[in-house]
């Protein structure tokens, strides 16, 4: 190189220099040099990454057929078809939602002679997740006792997050006993009892999530009675209204019984399980007010929490679920669809049962048939959840729950044999 084209070359590095020092102090100084790493979905990550051919996804929570794929109801089929030919325009929805859909989804959960109808404040929701996160929103701001909230233990992954972000503290009660693999009905009796007065309990209505453990009706009059001598404040999160039982009346038992007996309550719904909308973000959160007046307040201050929410909920999906709730015809297959989901997840945990006993398991599984819903609690202990993963490609969470969803009669035989060779 020639000396004057060296130092040309020196001076342009030296006048980089501090530029260079400056972006390298900016990097190590960062502004999200302190966020942290979120924990990986461990169960879906290990399941991809097996390359053995009959792996079996027990993690996953929606529902899938028996050859273990998504599935899209007939009726939901139809209404979508019904809806795109209808040629609507794409206007924003009202802050509240789409009153066609709203009005019906009501009917569905208190149902259509509830006196709670003429009172009750409801919103469209970005799902069961957003209805939930409007309601903790709304106590905190406005409930009048303490901004605490009793939840299950143990309870959906996703409600102490929801509640904590909603600006509630999150308290737990106990619910599951894992020495019967049942309800723990007196400890959680004994919790309402020991609260303090007025305080606010989350009710999984039907389906228990995870643990596919749900009170009887008995004791759900029993829980009522607790709750309304406490003072305290029920809200009830209904997920799978019908995919339970297959039944939407019956998985209705404990929010009618509970409005019927005088209790004020708050509801979030869904529509992702039921109708299979999950995607669409379909779901609705309601409050049961004392009258007309209070009524009038507490929805105006339900639209100014949305407003800087969201301000308005996606149109499209609760257009479909309008369609199915308020077509008499298309209404009634979907009932019958429902019913056959939940029928066959009850299938499925008929055979699992039956094929552990089968294989000669020294193990009472009649929990499996006694639980219901998508997801089970198998009583399996983390190591023994861990072996299945890495001897038996069964993958599901440490805790012992499996989403009875993916088991079909081409992998159940597998998957006793598999639980057997663990569990014995």
């Amino acid at each position: 190189m020639l000396p004057a084209l060296r130092v040309a070359t020196r001076q342009a590095a030296a006048r980089r220099a501090p530029a260079l020092m400056t972006l390298q102090a900016a990097r190590a100084g960062s502004t999200w040099a302190n966020v942290a790493q979120g924990p990986p979905v461990r169960v879906t990550e290990a399941f991809k990454a097996d390359p053995f051919e009959q792996k079996i996804n027990l993690g996953v929570g929606a529902y899938r057929d028996d050859q273990g794929k998504p599935y899209v109801l007939p009726s939901v089929r139809t209404a979508e078809d019904n809806v795109i030919a209808k040629r609507l325009n794409k206007e924003y929805l009202g802050i509240t939602g789409l009153p066609e859909f709203t009005k019906s989804a009501a009917e569905l959960a208190y149902g259509k002679g509830s006196s709670a109808l003429d009172r009750l404040v409801i919103t469209q929701s970005i799902s069961g997740t957003g209805a939930l996160r409007i309601g903790g929103a709304f106590l905190a701001r406005f409930f009048p006792g303490a901004k605490t909230i009793y939840i299950p233990t143990p309870s959906w992954a996703n409600h102490k997050a929801v509640f904590d972000d909603s600006g509630l503290k999150v308290e737990q009660y106990r619910y599951y006993n894992p020495k019967t693999i049942g309800l723990d009905f007196e400890g959680m009796v004994a919790d309402l009892k020991a609260a303090p007065k007025g305080s606010i309990f989350l009710f999984h209505a039907c389906a228990h999530n995870p643990t596919g453990v749900d009170p009887s009706p008995e004791q759900w009059k029993e829980i009522s009675n607790v709750v309304k001598a406490q003072g305290h404040y029920a809200f009830f999160d209904m997920a799978y209204q019908g995919f339970a039982s297959g039944d939407t009346n019956k998985d209705a038992f404990a929010v009618r019984h509970f409005v019927e007996q005088g209790h004020d309550i708050c509801l979030a719904q869904s529509f992702a399980k039921n109708m299979g909308l999950y995607g669409e973000r379909v779901g609705a959160f309601s409050i049961v007010t004392a009258s007309p007046e209070e009524k009038k307040r507490v929805e105006s201050q339900i639209k100014i929490l949305v407003r800087p929410l969201y301000s308005n909920p996606p149109l499209h999906g609760a257009r479909i679920a309008s369609e199915i709730l308020n077509d008499p015809a298309l209404y009634q297959q979907w009932l019958g669809e429902v019913k056959g989901m939940a029928e066959r997840i009850i299938t499925m945990r008929a055979l699992l049962k039956t094929n552990l006993e089968k294989l000669g398991s020294a193990h009472d599984w009649s929990h499996i048939t006694s639980q219901i819903g998508m997801f089970a609690y198998t009583g399996l202990d983390p190591a023994s959840m861990d072996k299945l993963a890495k001897e038996h490609s069964v993958y599901a969470t440490k805790n012992g729950r499996i989403s009875v969803a993916g088991i079909t009669s081409g992998n159940v035989g597998r998957l006793a044999e598999a639980i057997y060779k663990v569990k014995g």
